[in-house]
């Protein structure tokens, strides 16, 4: 049973990583999830303290990832249309054989949701998509960090406890 919570938890710190750059994914609640799976095998002692503070630590990353774009988006003067367009554009660039099309689709997508639906014109669109592009790169990266700190304290606890796993 250990170990099967092991490879459950860790699947789903790797899930939490791809998450935390796929918009589609909720990257650090599922690597939260990770380490509530590692805690509930049975050789485990359940640690309370380590679970909630973790818990709040990923509740607040999960909210900020919806604040952060919006500020950047508003710093730079654009829309909804523009922060909606970073998504959509990112979505695409998954998907475009190209290298960086991820960066490229969430910048691209952010000028045209600027230029087609927030009728912006010229510099103000590039300036507006580059703040909704930027705020998305903060989100990301504090998504990304946070999920591979979880990672670690995932591969810590084993290794604390692999006397009692294994």
């Amino acid at each position: 049973m250990d170990l099967l919570c092991i490879t459950i938890g860790f699947v789903l710190m790797l899930v939490g990583i791809v998450g935390s750059i796929l918009p589609i994914i909720p990257g650090t609640p599922i690597s939260w999830v990770g380490l509530i799976v590692l805690y509930l095998a049975p050789s485990l002692p359940f640690d309370w303290v380590f679970i909630i503070v973790t818990g709040i630590v990923a509740i607040a990353i999960y909210i900020l990832d919806y604040i952060i774009p919006a500020l950047g988006t508003k710093r730079f003067g654009g829309s909804k249309a523009g922060a909606w367009g970073t998504t959509i554009g990112l979505i695409i660039g998954l998907f475009l054989p190209i290298p960086f099309g991820i960066l490229i689709g969430a910048f691209a997508g952010a000028f045209i949701g600027e230029v087609l639906f927030n009728q912006t014109e010229g510099p103000e669109a590039v300036k507006a998509a580059f703040g909704s592009f930027i705020g998305f790169l903060a989100s990301t990266f504090m998504k990304f960090f946070a999920t591979v700190v979880y990672l670690g304290l995932f591969c810590y606890q084993v290794w604390s406890y692999r006397a009692l796993l294994f």
